[in-house]
């Protein structure tokens, strides 16, 4: 089982967005895929056309009170994808100091038998759900709008990166950089991607996603983008980028 957190300090990045569509072109594959949504604003379950009962037990439910990770699992519409659905009324504060909760609950679960990924879409605030999110995983992806602020949130994620690993997590790994919304004819995108690949290895960096107002259509939708509009680029895009986090990761083939 592949642990990934998506992370970036910067809000706006596409975090939600690459979890949706590439946990869902995963799962299209073949692979047994689970998506942990830490971040409180609950878009995972939007993008997905998954509308949340009152009833439901949520991730941020399970790790403010240690209850059962189990509960908080559902299936999606699509077939292999299910979901651990965010609670949007969660008060971040509730999680205390504890970096080992979501650990602890996928341990309880044992989620290895049953999945072939977990991704995790973190919050952008620095506290303890974030924590958690890069505690939890054996990789880390980062996608980054071009655009200098966003890079600036990858300098810090950086620097909690290194916290984590020291402190936490010792076999935390990058997995990617992941330019969304990427426009090679503008040249600051053209610019800032070649920073990131400058300062953090070219070797990182993933295949873009490039712009593409349909990736917003499929999520007011309530789909992800493979079955909104199977043929446009940025489908193309998330399939490639499948290819190439199963590649790196030396995934066996899905028969």
């Amino acid at each position: 089982m592949h642990v990934i957190a998506v992370s970036n300090r910067k809000g706006g990045t596409g975090k939600t967005t690459v979890c949706v569509n590439l946990a869902s072109e995963l799962a299209a594959r073949g692979h047994r895929v689970l998506l942990i949504d830490l971040d409180s604003q609950g878009h995972c379950a939007v993008g997905l056309g998954i509308a949340a009962s009152a009833e439901w037990s949520t991730i941020h439910h399970v790790l403010a009170t240690g209850g059962n990770l189990d509960d908080a699992i559902r299936p999606t519409p699509q077939q292999n994808l299910w979901l651990a659905a965010a609670d949007p009324q969660f008060e971040h504060g509730r999680l205390g100091g504890d970096a080992q909760a979501l650990r602890r609950a996928m341990l309880s679960a044992m989620l290895g038998n049953r999945f072939d990924f977990v991704f995790i879409d973190t919050p952008p605030s620095l506290d303890s759900l974030l924590i958690n999110g890069l505690t939890a995983a054996d990789r880390l992806l980062i996608p980054f709008v071009p655009h200098p602020l966003s890079f600036h949130g990858i300098r810090q994620l950086a620097k909690l990166l290194f916290s984590v690993i020291s402190r936490d997590n010792a076999s935390l790994k990058i997995l990617g950089f992941l330019p969304v919304m990427a426009a090679e004819h503008v040249r600051q995108h053209r610019a800032m991607s070649v920073q990131v690949a400058r300062e953090f290895g070219a070797a990182r960096m993933l295949p873009p996603i490039r712009m593409d107002i349909r990736l917003a259509e499929a999520f007011g939708a309530g789909v992800p983008i493979r079955a909104y509009a199977p043929a446009c680029r940025s489908n193309e895009d998330f399939q490639s980028l499948a290819g190439d986090v199963v590649g790196r990761l030396e995934c066996p083939a899905v028969t």
